[in-house]
């Protein structure tokens, strides 16, 4: 979708990782750099947190 947070990048050893397009860093989550996954692991991970990010922009919307 345009407005998400999260994408992926595979990296050169043929790897996966989770990347916010505002830093251009790999995603973190509980302290987990999001690197070296394979292609579902991390479509898996960029929906969850893409669904996440959403549910935090939509509830901070609703508060103003």
């Amino acid at each position: 979708m345009p407005d998400d947070r999260y994408t992926l990048r595979k990296d050169p050893d043929g790897t996966w990782s989770v990347v916010d397009i505002f830093s251009d860093l790999p995603a973190v989550v509980h302290n987990q750099v999001m690197i070296l996954m394979d292609v579902e692991e991390a479509e898996e991970v960029v929906h969850l947190l893409n669904g996440l990010d959403r549910a935090k922009r939509v509830a901070a919307a609703t508060r103003h």
